[in-house]
């Protein structure tokens, strides 16, 4: 079974959208996936997923854990996952700096461009389009 985190600097915004709406798409589409999310950061250590995000997945009746709470990734995280999934570039760089070299091939951005965090935005409704294009994207380059 193919493990994909996604990795946002909070793990309250981004990361958790991406993580519940990809089970969402994997489950609906008949694919077995093991799909979880952290932080680059431990500044929302412990925090539970934003109140802007569970509203947008509640609008589109996708189903989340609401105990979630922040979780920064570690060591080893990088050996474990297939995939580890980068909201944004500066993520993505963050994530090459703490990979171990033989791991720094799974870092991946979900889109070509960076997904803006709603966090200074505000703009949930953006975060998650982007957020499902970018996993409709790794669903058909997995089958």
């Amino acid at each position: 079974m193919e493990k994909i985190v996604f990795v946002c600097l909070g793990n309250i915004c981004r990361s958790p959208m991406a993580e519940f709406v990809m089970k969402d798409l994997a489950e609906k589409a008949g694919k077995s996936y093991e799909i979880e999310s952290r932080a680059t950061s431990s500044w929302e250590h412990g925090n539970p997923i934003h109140p802007g995000t569970r509203a947008i997945l509640k609008a589109y009746d996708i189903k989340f854990d609401e105990k979630k709470g922040s979780q920064q990734i570690t060591p080893e995280d990088f050996q474990y996952f297939d995939q580890i999934i980068a909201m944004d570039a500066s993520n993505k760089r963050d994530l090459e700096k703490m990979a171990p070299a033989d791991q720094k091939n799974k870092v991946k951005m979900l889109l070509e461009k960076s997904v803006p965090d709603p966090w200074y935005t505000g703009d949930f409704e953006e975060t998650y389009a982007l957020v499902k294009e970018g996993c409709l994207k790794i669903l058909e380059n997995n089958d």
